[in-house]
């Protein structure tokens, strides 16, 4: 099965109040999203447990093909190698999203800007998430 999974994360003050959304898509039609309120931590945080929750649902799918696609460039870049991750809180999340990628036949981390559909998307779940939590 080959999916295409838009994750965002988002603050609102670094930390502050956070929340991330997934929106799954196959053959560009959405078949699952999600969002989830985390209490008070940082936009890096939010990221990555986004990206996570993703990676986490295409494999609760069976997905053997999955792109992520999110607007953190930092995120997309540390996971395909071409940053360091520096903060020993986020060294475990990468890590953590690094060994559930693992368990995916073919997996392709793609930054695009926020003024993608599905990353749009994505970050207005998040922030009625945000919103009914704050």
């Amino acid at each position: 099965m080959k999916l295409t999974i838009y994750s965002d994360g988002g603050s609102r003050g670094n930390p502050g109040i956070c929340a991330y959304a997934i929106v799954v898509t196959q053959d560009g039609k959405v078949i699952f999203e999600d969002t989830k309120f985390l209490g008070v931590e940082t936009n890096n945080y939010a990221e990555y447990r986004g990206l996570i929750a993703g990676i986490g649902k295409a494999i609760d799918l069976g997905a053997d093909d999955v792109e992520f696609v999110m607007d953190s460039e930092l995120v997309i870049k540390q996971m395909n190698g071409e940053y360091k991750v520096k903060s020993p809180k986020m060294q475990e999340l990468h890590k953590d999203a690094k060994a559930l990628a693992s368990m995916i036949e073919k997996v392709r981390f793609t930054h695009v800007r926020r003024s993608n559909e599905f990353v749009s998307r994505a970050d207005a779940l998040l922030n009625h998430t945000m919103d009914i939590n704050s």
